[in-house]
């Protein structure tokens, strides 16, 4: 393809596959990340990296004058829901404030593609039916809100300036590269396949599931799991939509149909051949009963079609990523 495409947050969970499939497929790839999460050797050897905060738009526009990407794709920025209700405002900076940012840099910079990594956050609660794009957008956490308002802004900057972009709102992401190159490395990790497998692995006591009230089949909260291949995959797509002139689009991506905590809990045993121990919680602040998505659009619009779509196979690359990194923290020692 040969575009050149500055990936933010490249140095994570999903910006790391991202920059992967980019090269995999022939892009020159830079990845800007100031590794507050993400780990230098997530980074594929060919990509040049960059380590900076978005938010220092002095380094930015550097970066992004000259003529040298046509694309940004941004993955940088903060994702745990109970910690956007603790501490909203950094939320707002870090998710809001540096995008903007980053978007006027692209503007100015005349960079016409924008892929934008959101999230069903900016739902909030929607039943047990699966959302579409044009559900209510009632988003419950600072989380949410804060993603909703890049949406808002792109689509307002799109409106005045050539620029064009694809926002995916993103359900629940998991599993880790077939290819064993990256997988979900943060500690603290809150994403349950990430902490069961954690749990599978030694790593933790056990696990917490953080309310068996809500109005689901067992009580516990559904959502819609989506390996994070096929995710990827639908952002090339999205690229490949606007180099060809396509129009901006907002599309959901998860595969329309959802598992519930203690479901996936017993897929994780399954795989890992030992059951994880359970304990019962609370509820957390700002998590919704069920979010299961309707990716129609990005099957039409994308001709996007997932080739991951199987609760096991995510647990089995989760799983075998996890001992991964307890093999290469043993041999770090």
């Amino acid at each position: 393809m040969g575009g050149r495409v500055l990936v933010t947050g490249g140095a994570g969970y999903i910006g790391s596959h991202a920059a992967n499939a980019l090269i995999d497929r022939g892009e020159d790839v830079t990845v800007i990340d100031r590794l507050s999460t993400g780990f230098e050797w997530l980074v594929p050897p060919a990509a040049d990296l960059v380590v900076a905060d978005i938010g220092d738009t002095e380094k930015l526009s550097a970066l992004l004058n000259g003529g040298r990407f046509d694309a940004i794709m941004h993955f940088a920025g903060s994702i745990v829901v109970p910690e956007s209700v603790a501490d909203p405002l950094s939320y707002y900076e870090n998710n809001t404030v540096k995008s903007r940012g980053l978007i006027e840099c692209a503007v100015r910079a005349g960079i016409p593609h924008f892929v934008f990594s959101s999230t069903a956050a900016v739902y909030g609660s929607v039943g047990a039916e699966p959302v579409a794009e044009d559900a209510p957008l009632r988003p419950e956490s600072p989380y949410g809100s804060s993603k909703l308002m890049t949406e808002i802004m792109l689509a307002d900057a799109a409106k005045a300036d050539p620029i064009r972009y694809g926002v995916l709102r993103y359900f629940n992401v998991a599993g880790a590269d077939p290819k064993g190159r990256t997988g979900q490395s943060a500690k603290g990790a809150t994403h349950l396949i990430k902490v069961a497998a954690e749990a599978a692995c030694g790593k933790r006591d056990g696990i917490e599931i953080f309310g068996d009230d809500y109005p689901t089949a067992d009580g516990t909260c559904v959502r819609d799991y989506i390996h994070v291949t096929d995710l990827v995959a639908a952002h090339l797509l999205t690229l490949d939509r606007l180099r060809e002139g396509g129009e901006s689009l907002t599309a959901n991506l998860g595969y329309g149909h959802g598992f519930s905590v203690r479901e996936v809990l017993d897929t994780v045993d399954r795989v890992a051949g030992n059951p994880i121990q359970r304990s019962m919680g609370p509820r957390r602040p700002g998590d919704a009963a069920s979010i299961v998505a309707d990716p129609s659009k990005a099957r039409q619009e994308l001709n996007w079609q997932p080739a991951h779509d199987d609760l096991t196979g995510i647990v089995e690359d989760a799983l075998r990523w996890e001992r991964h990194l307890q093999s290469r923290n043993r041999d770090e020692v």
